[in-house]
Formats: C-alpha cells, sequence, structure tokens
C-alpha cells in the first residue's frame, strides 16, 4: 500500500484542491484529512458520514467551587494565566481555553478541591464520498494533541484502504513544520510539496524540505500560480534541486480554479486549464509512486 501526503509550509498555497483533484482522477481511493486544527477537504468531497467517534485526549482541570478555601494557590501556580478569579462572587474557576491540561494546580491544591478529568478535544470520522472512503477529524477550539489524531486518522485510512483491497492512500496533510505535519509525513511513500512563487513560499518550501530530509523521505514540490512570479518559481525549483527534490511540475493561475471551489467540487471535474497542469502533476507522482 502506498501513501501520498501532500503538505505545505504555510496555509493557502493550495494543496487541499490539489488533493481533491488527485483523489477524483484515482477513485476509487481512500482519502486522509490531517489537517485536523482547520479542516476544509470535506467541503468539495461531499462526505456522507458513516461513523463518528469522540477524541478524547489528555486532562484538563475543574475546581470543586464547593470545596475550594479561596487561598489561591492554584492561580499563583499556573503558568498560563488559565486560574479565573472573580471578585465579586469570590469564586476560583479554569478557563478550559487556557488550561494546558499539566496539572501543577491540581497537585498544589491543599484541600484536593481540583478535578481532573479526560479531555474532550473533538471528534472523528469515517465517511463515504462520490470517490471512495474519507477519514477525517475535527479538533474542537483550543483542543490539545493534533499530533496524535492526526496518527489516529493515517492509522484508520490504511486500515480502510486495507480492507477494502485498495492500494493507495491519499492524504491532505497540515501546513508548517510542526508535531501534526510531523505525525502526517513519518512514513509515507512520498511526499508533494505544494508552494508559491514568492519569497516567503522558498522559505517555507526549505524548511518542509529540511524535514522530510531529516526523515529520509522522498519528496517532490508543485509550484502553485507559478506565472505570477515565473523568475520567483525558477528560483524555488533550483533551490529544491539543490536539496535533491524534484520538481512534479507547475500550475498556472486561473480564476476557474476559485468558481471550482465556490461551487464546493475539485477543480479537475472544471473545463479550466489549470485542470490540465493539475493531471499533469499527477502523471509525474504517480511515477515516483510506482516506481518506489
Amino acid at each position: 500500500m502506498k501513501e501520498l501526503v501532500i503538505i505545505s509550509g504555510k496555509g493557502g498555497t493550495g494543496k487541499t484542491s490539489i488533493t481533491a483533484s488527485f483523489v477524483v482522477l484515482n477513485a476509487p481511493v481512500v482519502t486522509a484529512d490531517c489537517d485536523v486544527d482547520a479542516a476544509n477537504l470535506h467541503l468539495v468531497m461531499k462526505p456522507e458520514i458513516l461513523r463518528k467517534e469522540e477524541f478524547i485526549s489528555g486532562n484538563e482541570a475543574v475546581i470543586r467551587t464547593h470545596d475550594c478555601v479561596r487561598c489561591g494557590r492554584c492561580r499563583a501556580v499556573c503558568r498560563y494565566d488559565a486560574i479565573r478569579y472573580d471578585q465579586e462572587s469570590r469564586v476560583y474557576s479554569v478557563n478550559p481555553y487556557g488550561c494546558e491540561g499539566c496539572g501543577v494546580c491540581v497537585d498544589h491544591c491543599p484541600v484536593s478541591a481540583i478535578d481532573f478529568p479526560a479531555r474532550h478535544c473533538g471528534a472523528s470520522f469515517l465517511s463515504e464520498t462520490p470517490y471512495g472512503p474519507m477519514v477525517h477529524a475535527k479538533l474542537d477550539a483550543a483542543g490539545e494533541n493534533s499530533g496524535k489524531l492526526v496518527s489516529l486518522i493515517r492509522s484508520r485510512s490504511k486500515e480502510e484502504a486495507s480492507k477494502r483491497g485498495y492500494d493507495i492512500v491519499i492524504t491532505d496533510g497540515p501546513p508548517g513544520i510542526g508535531c501534526p505535519v510531523i505525525a502526517s509525513v513519518t512514513g509515507a511513500s512520498l511526499v508533494l510539496i505544494v508552494t508559491e512563487p514568492t519569497v516567503s513560499g522558498m522559505h517555507d518550501m526549505i524548511r518542509v524540505m529540511d524535514l522530510t530530509r531529516h526523515f529520509k523521505i522522498k519528496a517532490l514540490v508543485s509550484v502553485n500560480k507559478w506565472d505570477l512570479n515565473p523568475d520567483m518559481a525558477k528560483k524555488i525549483e533550483e533551490s529544491a534541486e539543490t536539496y535533491g527534490v524534484e520538481k512534479a511540475g507547475r500550475i498556472r493561475y486561473d480564476k476557474g480554479v476559485t468558481t471550482a471551489m465556490v461551487e464546493g467540487r475539485p477543480v479537475v471535474l472544471s473545463e479550466t486549464p489549470a485542470a490540465d497542469d493539475i493531471r499533469a502533476v499527477w502523471s509525474v507522482v504517480e511515477k515516483h509512486l510506482k516506481a518506489d
């Protein structure tokens, strides 16, 4: 089984649009949306949820007001300013969006008036789309352990592919180089890095290439909207070449992509020039997947 992960150094480069198009070109296929902090692949995949599971991870502090002696010790030791104090009612409480679940306040409470229950952080889903099964998730606001949730999504997507006899999983990864990205790419067959022809786009791409090099993951790069700055697009490809990262092709700026997004459908289902570019990029990606 092969796993292709599409990532970028920053958000908004077009990786989700490219992922959706790749899925259409290979349907039926298992799709995984690992951008759990800001999931949006479902907007064009039209999934029908078959199963939902709550994601429980970490803990959060909860003060039992009736047992609290109002000593203020919890507020003094909290490094995240998550303990609130209401002057009028003289009540201490925990801001759930500020609590990091470290447990220091629990350990320091002199009367053990702080509970430390498991935290509900979001939910994961198994859905059916017109192009095959999709495994995705939604992290709650201020939810913790997105890396752990990403690992769960990847594991379940491979299980689903094995169950249905599919030989490829196409994954929409998160942007950046943090924990969720590391959890998305480790052990992947191939990574496609999508970038834009800007100075920041090149710097972000270099950070991602450092990451894939560190974990010894084969990568390709594609410059989206390359014709907005052809010189920078060339510099980006040259920079990638110095890292030993081959180019998968370029995708032009095309208003038809925006139209497809507004209509909620993958770009390759539209008769627009960028759709041809995406097909050409896929042909290169496919050759590298089959070569491994």
